[in-house]
């Protein structure tokens, strides 16, 4: 069993930054893959990025890439989301989730955090 947090959303400016943390209270979770998914209103639920348990892979999707960083401290139980050059479509609820492998579906990932708001205001 893995427990998620998430938090560091607020309110950033187009062109701003934030950075999002997940952590994570359970036994073994650098054993986990860790995925940041976000859902808009009226939107499904869309991936974001993801890293892998071992070697530290990182997937992201076209809509952040070179903008958004995933990082993991295992010695935290942390994973964080950088993002950089904020736009306000980026504006949804952020989420964090783990599983033993990447997904790109949220169907993938058996726990998730709660979820934590960012707006991009224009």
């Amino acid at each position: 069993q893995v427990q998620l947090v998430e938090s560091g959303g607020g309110v950033a400016q187009a062109g701003g930054s934030l950075r999002l943390s997940c952590a994570a209270s359970g036994r073994d979770f650098s054993n986990y893959a860790v995925g940041w998914f976000r859902q808009a209103p009226g939107k499904e639920r869309e991936f974001v990025a993801a890293i892998s348990w071992s070697v530290d892979i990182t997937y992201y999707a076209d809509s952040v890439k070179g903008r958004f960083t995933i990082s993991r401290d295992n010695a935290k139980n942390t994973v964080y989301l950088q993002m950089n050059s904020l736009k306000p479509e980026d504006t949804a609820v952020y989420y964090c989730a783990a599983d033993f492998r990447v997904g790109w579906r949220p169907s993938e990932y058996d726990y998730w955090g709660q979820g934590t708001q960012v707006t991009v205001s224009s």
